[in-house]
């Protein structure tokens, strides 16, 4: 799926800290080059058909082709995200160490574990570019010191264990993405050509989850969205109603599948979030 991140016009890009304690969004990708640091917890990355188990001192890079989505994150992981706009990338990465960053997809290893000197300095600088949002002049220089900072710094870093996914892994969780997905699990096992039992086995040990667990992270996700959709717009929607839309068969189960991944009931996030 293509996001559309909507950048005001005069800045090349914008860095925020990502926290979501639902635990996991949507596969997809946009026209920026991306790269993410994970500052606290843990979680796990499926970016096109490779499986990171990333933590704290990983940085990531996202090619604008690269398909990607975090399908898992304990409930304290934060990281840092900084976007780079393409006309910013072109104009800076013109030495020859940073040509790849104009590449639209990248075929070796995107994440690495920074030397901890690095990531230090890569925190304070993130939480400066993200404080000068409304100074584009600034930002847009210190995204361009960041791009190419950050790029050199990864060279040398230290390799992240990864592994390819099976391609019917990967395919069942495609499948289980889409927002309008109903199939049980013979379905899921006939369209990607394995058992039943074979494919349950296969994808837990790949991702960490089972199908159950992956596919309710998905509907948690709907909730959180369809909930904030109604919240900003000053429209009243109950939990059950955003529960019901997002895909849950029923209260009960909703609120046993938000504790179990927030770690806290339904109307403690809802206290939480000011409502």
């Amino acid at each position: 799926m293509l996001q559309r991140l909507k950048l005001p016009v005069d800045l090349d890009g914008l860095a925020w800290r990502y926290a979501n304690p639902a635990g996991a969004n949507r596969r997809h990708h946009h026209a920026e080059l991306e790269l993410n640091l994970v500052t606290r917890g843990t979680g796990t990355y499926l970016l096109g058909n490779r499986h990171y188990q990333i933590r704290r001192g990983d940085l990531l890079w996202l090619f604008p082709t690269q398909e990607h989505v975090l399908i898992e994150q304990t409930f304290d992981f934060e990281m840092w995200i900084v976007v780079f706009r393409r006309r910013l990338v072109k104009r800076s990465a013109t030495d020859p160490p940073s040509l790849p960053l104009q590449r639209r997809s990248f075929s070796g290893d995107t994440c690495r574990r920074l030397r901890q000197k690095d990531f230090s300095r890569f925190e304070e600088l993130f939480a400066q570019l993200a404080d000068t949002a409304s100074e584009p002049g600034l930002l847009n220089a210190g995204l361009a010191y960041a791009l190419l900072h950050a790029w050199k710094c990864f060279d040398r870093a230290g390799e992240v264990p990864t592994r390819s996914v099976h391609p019917a892994v990967e395919r069942t969780a495609h499948l289980l993405l889409r927002e309008e997905n109903s199939y049980s699990l013979p379905q899921l096992a006939r369209k990607v050509g394995l058992s039943p039992s074979r494919l349950s086995r296969l994808f837990k040990r790949q991702t960490g989850l089972s199908i159950v667990e992956f596919r309710n992270r998905q509907r948690m996700q709907r909730f959180l969205e369809r909930f904030e959709r109604g919240r900003d717009s000053g429209r009243q929607s109950t939990l059950l109603n955003a529960a019901l839309d997002a895909g849950f068969g029923s209260y009960p189960q909703f609120h046993r599948v938000f504790r179990n991944v927030a770690g806290c009931s339904p109307a403690e996030y809802q206290r939480r979030q000011g409502n």
